[in-house]
């Protein structure tokens, strides 16, 4: 497979100003998208969730070569986000963490991972 990369970026945020509405997750990850030059394959798909404990805006965008996936805990400040971008292109983990400045972050920490040809686990399978 070439030009073919597995390139898997997991970030855990902390911000002042959480995306709250799907619709304006919807946007942050079209935004997103457009912002690492990929292209949107289906969706993006976003709803709120209402359980306890859970509470806050969940959202999905399939791309081309993979997806990305964003899940924020708005019941408290700051709020918890917690992120996946996940593709077989590259793409700039900078233009990813700028994408976050509209929510304000007051942290942010991210792994890259090349998933290329291996990875190191914590655990195995099965259990």
């Amino acid at each position: 497979m070439p030009n073919v990369v597995h390139k898997h970026m997991v970030i855990r945020a902390e911000v002042n100003e959480p995306l709250i509405t799907p619709p304006e997750t919807k946007k942050w990850l079209r935004d997103l998208v457009k912002t690492i030059d990929m292209n949107i394959l289906g969706g993006p798909y976003s709803s709120y969730v209402a359980k306890e404990g859970n509470r806050g805006v969940t959202g999905i965008v399939m791309i081309e070569t993979s997806h990305i996936a964003i899940h924020i805990w708005d019941e408290e400040r700051p709020a918890l986000v917690q992120c996946d971008v996940y593709s077989c292109a590259s793409f700039s983990h900078i233009d990813v963490m700028r994408q976050f400045e509209q929510m304000k972050p007051e942290k942010i920490d991210y792994l890259l991972l090349d998933r290329e040809a291996t990875m190191k686990w914590s655990g195995s399978w099965p259990w």
